[in-house]
C-alpha cells in the first residue's frame, strides 16, 4: 500500500487501536467487506475468513475457546495478523494460499498455487460412502481423476479403508503437493500418485471413479473475480462450453469402471450445457445437506457405449 492512501491510514489506525483477537477479527472483516473481496475458496463470509487468518497468524487451532477472543495481542502478533489482512486485500490472494492450508471433508490439507483450492461438495458424499449406490466393503479400487491437492483421494482412502486409491493428475506440481498430503495422513501404502492425462496411463478397472475436473467455460473464466486467477488455469479452463474434460471422461470411463461401479463427476455451471448436449444420459444429480449442487452420478451400466459421444 502506498504511503498516504486510505488503506495506509486505516492500517495505521488499526496498529494503534486494535488490542484483542476479537478487535482484529472485527476490523479485518469490515475491511474485507469494504474491499468487496470474493469469498469462494472455503469461506463464504468475511468474519469466518478474518477469523481463520487471525488464528493462523497466531498459531492457534480453531475452534478458539470463547474466552480467548478477549485476549490481548502483543504488538508483533497484531502486526502479523494485519500483514496477512493487507496481502489479502491488496493482492486478492485466497486465504487458503496465504495460510498454505485448506479443509476438505474435515481434513486439513497443504495447498499452494500449484493446485486448485479444494472446495467440492463431493466431500459430503464421500463421508456418506456414496450409499446406497456402493457397498463400502466391496470397494477395492478408487480413482481420483484430476487429484490436485489429493483431497478426494485421501478422503476416499479414509472412507474406504480396504481400497487402493490412484490419485491422478496431468500436472507434476499438483502431484508433488498431493504426495505431501498423502504422507501427512500416512496413506502411502494405499494411495498412489499417477502422472496421467485423464485415463491415458491407467490400467485395470475401478469400483469408484470420482472427479472434480476443469469445467469453467471460456466466457465465464474471463469474468471470474481476481481470486480465481491465482489458481492454476488448467485446473479451471474447459473450452468454450466447459465440457472439454467431462466429455472425455464420459467417453472413456466405461473402459475403466468395474461392473456395478459408479462414476461421480462435478460439472459446476456447465450442468445446463451437459444436459443439453447429452439428454439421453440418465444423470442422477446428487443432493447436498450442507450446500452444493451440479454433481452427477452414473453407474457403469448407464455409461454411454463406445463411440456414442463422437
Amino acid at each position: 500500500m502506498e504511503p498516504g492512501d486510505d488503506s495506509s491510514l486505516l492500517l495505521e489506525a488499526a496498529q494503534s487501536e486494535l488490542r484483542t483477537i476479537a478487535d482484529v477479527i472485527r476490523w479485518g472483516a469490515s475491511r474485507f467487506n469494504a474491499a468487496e473481496l470474493c469469498f469462494g475458496h472455503g469461506f463464504d463470509n468475511a468474519v469466518d475468513e478474518a477469523t481463520a487468518l487471525s488464528l493462523h497468524a497466531l498459531h492457534l487451532d480453531p475452534p478458539l475457546a470463547a474466552e480467548l477472543f478477549a485476549a490481548r495481542l502483543t504488538e508483533p502478533e497484531r502486526d502479523l495478523v494485519l500483514a496477512l489482512f493487507a496481502r489479502r486485500i491488496k493482492e486478492r490472494i485466497p486465504a487458503a494460499y496465504l495460510m498454505g492450508q485448506a479443509w476438505f471433508a474435515r481434513l486439513a490439507l497443504n495447498v499452494d498455487e500449484r493446485v486448485l483450492i479444494p472446495r467440492s461438495p463431493i466431500a459430503e458424499w464421500i463421508e456418506r460412502g456414496f450409499a446406497p449406490w456402493i457397498e463400502p466393503e466391496q470397494v477395492k479400487r478408487v480413482l481420483d481423476l484430476g487429484t490436485g491437492s489429493g483431497a478426494i483421494a485421501i478422503a476416499c482412502a479414509l472412507a474406504f479403508p480396504a481400497a487402493e486409491v490412484d490419485a491422478v493428475d496431468v500436472a507434476q506440481g499438483a502431484l508433488e503437493v498431493a504426495w505431501t498430503n498423502i504422507q501427512a495422513f500416512d496413506l502411502e501404502p494405499r494411495v498412489h500418485t499417477v502422472h496421467s492425462d485423464l485415463f491415458s496411463a491407467l490400467q485395470g478397472c475401478y469400483d469408484l471413479i470420482v472427479s472434480n475436473p476443469p469445467y469453467v467455460a471460456a466466457a465465464l473464466l474471463a469474468g471470474l473475480p481476481p481470486e480465481y486467477h491465482h489458481e492454476p488455469r488448467q485446473a479451471l479452463a474447459a473450452g468454450e462450453d466447459g465440457l472439454a474434460y467431462v466429455r472425455r471422461i464420459l467417453l472413456e470411463a466405461g473402459d475403466y469402471l468395474c461392473p456395478g461401479g459408479v462414476l461421480v463427476v462435478e460439472v459446476g455451471a456447465s450442468r445446463a450445457a451437459l444436459e443439453q448436449a447429452l439428454p439421453e444420459l440418465p444423470f442422477t444429480w446428487l443432493e447436498f445437506a450442507r450446500g452444493g449442487e451440479n454433481v452427477f452420478l452414473l453407474t457403469a451400466e448407464q455409461l454411454p457405449r463406445p463411440g456414442a459421444l463422437c
